[in-house]
C-alpha cells in the first residue's frame, strides 16, 4: 500500500471509531476495547488516535462525556445523577470532579448559571423589576437576534424524511474545506455530483461547549437509497444517516460570517416558542455555491432536531 492509501485506510477505521464512541457513551471504552473496533492492535491505535485527533483515546471519551452532558443540562431537567450514568460515569462524584475539571464549576451550579440561556426575556427580570446593567446589556443582544431572525430567516416546523449520506470526517473548522474537497474528490466519478444531491455539515459537537478546533463535524453528501447499497466507499468516506423526525428549518440567505449569528437566534426562537431539542445533532443543507452567488452568500437551511 502506498502512504496514501495507508492514511486513507487509518481514517476509515477512526470514523468507525468516532461513531462507536458517540453510540456508546455508557458502556466500556478501554483502549483494549474500542482498538478491537477499529482492528489495530492497542499500542499501534493509540498511536494513530492521538496522531489524527491531538488527544489520546481517554482524553476524547472523557471530554466527549462531559461535553455532552454539559448539552444534557443545559437542555434537559433530567437530574445530575441520570446525566451521570447516561453518559458512563460510575457515580455523581466522579462525574462532579471531572465536570469541575473542564468548567470550574460543578454540573449542578453549571445548570444554574445556564439556566437562562436563550430563555423567555421576561425570565431575565430581577424580582423588584429593575434589571442589572449586564442583563440589560444581554437583553440587547437577544432582542437584536430575535429581529434579526425575523428579517432573515424563513422557519418552519417539518417531519423530516430519513437522510441517506456518505461522509467525511473533520476536527475543527479549519479543516471542513479540506473535508469537503476529499468528498467531492471521491463522489464526481461515480457521478453523485448531480442537481438532486446536497451538501450537508452534521455538528456532533456545540461550538458553545466544546473548542473550537475540537469540534468535530461530517461534511456530508446526500445519496439516494439505491445508489448507497451498492458504493465502495474507502478514500476516508464513510456512509451514515440523519434519521426521520421533527426538526426545525431555519431558511437563510447568508454570508460566512453571519452563521454563528443565525444559529443562536435560531436556538433563542426555539427556546421563545417552547420547543426542546432532541438529543441528536443539529445540521446545515446547502442549496447553492456560494462562490457563484453575486454577493457570496450561501443559500442555507438551519436544522434543529426537536422533540
Amino acid at each position: 500500500m502506498t502512504e496514501n492509501e495507508i492514511l486513507t485506510d487509518y481514517k476509515n477505521r477512526i470514523n468507525r471509531v468516532f461513531q462507536y464512541i458517540d453510540d456508546n457513551l455508557d458502556s466500556d471504552l478501554s483502549l483494549n476495547t474500542v482498538s478491537e473496533i477499529a482492528c489495530f492492535s492497542p499500542f499501534h491505535f493509540h498511536r494513530i488516535f492521538k496522531t489524527i485527533t491531538q488527544e489520546t483515546l481517554n482524553e476524547y471519551v472523557t471530554r466527549r462525556r462531559v461535553e455532552k452532558s454539559a448539552a444534557y443540562l443545559m437542555h434537559r431537567n433530567t437530574s445530575v445523577r441520570e446525566i451521570s450514568l447516561k453518559y458512563g460515569f460510575n457515580d455523581i462524584s466522579s462525574f462532579t470532579r471531572t465536570f469541575k475539571r473542564f468548567y470550574n464549576v460543578s454540573p449542578t451550579e453549571f445548570r444554574k448559571q445556564n439556566a437562562n440561556k436563550f430563555s423567555k426575556i421576561s425570565q431575565l427580570e430581577s424580582k423588584n423589576g429593575q434589571k442589572h446593567s449586564e442583563t440589560e446589556k444581554y437583553i440587547c443582544i437577544i432582542n437584536n437576534l430575535k429581529e434579526w431572525i425575523k428579517m432573515n430567516a424563513k422557519i418552519e416546523i417539518k417531519r423530516m424524511s430519513r437522510m441517506e449520506l456518505a461522509y467525511s470526517s473533520s476536527i475543527g473548522p479549519q479543516n471542513l474545506g479540506a473535508a469537503y474537497e476529499q468528498l467531492i474528490r471521491w463522489a464526481r466519478p461515480k457521478g453523485l455530483i448531480n442537481e438532486q444531491a446536497k451538501m450537508v455539515t452534521i455538528y456532533h459537537d456545540s461550538f458553545k461547549i466544546t473548542e473550537a478546533k475540537k469540534v468535530r463535524m461530517s461534511a456530508c453528501i446526500t445519496l439516494n437509497t439505491e445508489s448507497k447499497t451498492s458504493l465502495d466507499t474507502g478514500s476516508g468516506i464513510g456512509l451514515t444517516s440523519i434519521e426521520e423526525g421533527k426538526i426545525i428549518v431555519g431558511s437563510f440567505e447568508i454570508g460566512l460570517e453571519e452563521f454563528e449569528r443565525s444559529w443562536t437566534g435560531l436556538f433563542i426562537w426555539m427556546n421563545e416558542n417552547g420547543y426542546k431539542k432532541a438529543d441528536r445533532n443539529p445540521f446545515e443543507i446547502y442549496h447553492n455555491n456560494f462562490n457563484e452567488h453575486p454577493e457570496r452568500k450561501c443559500i442555507v437551511d438551519f436544522c434543529i432536531p426537536v422533540e
